[in-house]
């Protein structure tokens, strides 16, 4: 009789990049480090897997956990909330304009400043879906090892670095909503309610094959359930905070099979590139901020050319509107897939 069950040996990697990361994310959160579940545990992982560590997050486990970020995500959701949604749409367009700035300007940075072929730099300068990106670059003939370590690299930029600008701002919140604190008080119904009608969610979005789509659906899910008023209950603050650590662990496993040297090759690109995207994205969330009253640490994550789930995680962390964050993020996400893959099909007629 065969099991099912992994064998022994094949827990090791796993167990050992899930401790590494709750070493990374208790110390971030020991000094106070804003988001610090998040930012520690994927420093820690990334460092351990360019030191050559096998680190490795069961596939199974990080889609749990996305659907667990997105059930919390959804219970910040309040009727009150969703009030506010009528007045985003010159929020969502004007982000729609920053994401089209944002791939032009590092198109051309990546072109002029680093010689990078036309194709490789749309592909390196697509802010978010990485997916499609990685995707794309594969089939097209993309430098695919230099699309993906600029790509990943401005994933981990941005993980660690705006939580720590926020901090350094005044302009961040606890690390967990005290609402969702408190779900001891949540029944028995209510809880098995809300997990069955997100993870359908989180099922039928996914299969849209839209990145992000276990996370999104099941905040879509939980969110119609406490927005609407039906249910009112959460999950404990410790699976919210191990779930979120998981996916730092994940965020960081990125640079498995990485070599210091193969990234130091790419740095210039990866840094310079970041600078330009944020530069853009900066400039229009300031446009933004003088424009509407929304605070300001919603703006800057909404903003970010971060990929869709990372954003939505650290929206968790830190507390922020997941509603006006995930607006944004899905509004940017329809853009650049569009924009990116009818530009790159171009591309590649050209060259044929």
């Amino acid at each position: 009789m065969s099991s099912t069950l992994p064998p022994p040996r094949a827990l090791i990697a796993p167990a050992e990049t899930l401790a590494i990361a709750l070493a990374g994310g208790f110390a971030f959160t020991f000094i106070g480090f804003p988001a610090g579940i998040v930012s520690g545990s994927v420093l820690a992982v990334a460092v351990a897997a360019l030191l050559g560590r096998p680190v490795r997050v069961p596939v199974a486990l990080a889609r749990v956990c996305y659907v667990v970020v997105g059930i919390l995500l959804g219970a910040v959701v309040t009727p009150q909330t969703l009030k506010g949604f009528a007045a985003w749409p010159a929020s969502v367009a004007l982000l729609m304009v920053a994401s089209i700035g944002m791939i032009l300007a590092t198109t051309s940075y990546l072109r002029v400043v680093h010689g990078w072929d036309r194709l490789s730099a749309l592909m390196g300068a697509s802010p978010g879906s990485m997916a499609q990106v990685i995707a794309l670059s594969s089939e097209l003939g993309a430098d695919l090892r230099a699309v993906a370590i600029v790509q990943t690299v401005r994933v981990f930029l941005l993980t660690i670095g705006i939580p720590g600008g926020l901090a350094l701002f005044g302009l961040v919140a606890p690390a967990i909503p005290a609402a969702q604190a408190g779900a001891g008080a949540s029944s028995l119904r209510d809880t098995i309610v809300i997990v069955a009608v997100a993870s359908a969610g989180a099922v039928a979005i996914a299969r849209l094959r839209v990145p992000g789509g276990l996370l999104f659906g099941a905040m879509a899910g939980s969110g119609v359930l406490h927005g609407s008023g039906l249910v009112q209950a959460a999950l404990p603050w410790w699976i919210g905070s191990a779930s979120m650590l998981v996916l730092g662990a994940v965020i960081g496993s990125r640079f498995a099979n990485a070599t210091f040297r193969l990234i130091v090759g790419y740095l210039g690109a990866a840094f310079g590139s970041f600078a330009v995207s944020l530069s853009i994205a900066t400039l229009f969330a300031l446009i933004a901020t003088r424009l509407f009253a929304f605070p300001v640490a919603n703006v800057v994550v909404a903003f970010s050319p971060g990929a869709q789930d990372t954003m939505m995680v650290l929206a968790l962390a830190l507390n922020l509107d997941p509603v006006y964050v995930g607006a944004h993020h899905v509004a940017r996400f329809v853009v650049v897939t569009f924009t990116v893959a009818i530009a790159a099909r171009r591309l590649t007629k050209q060259k044929s």
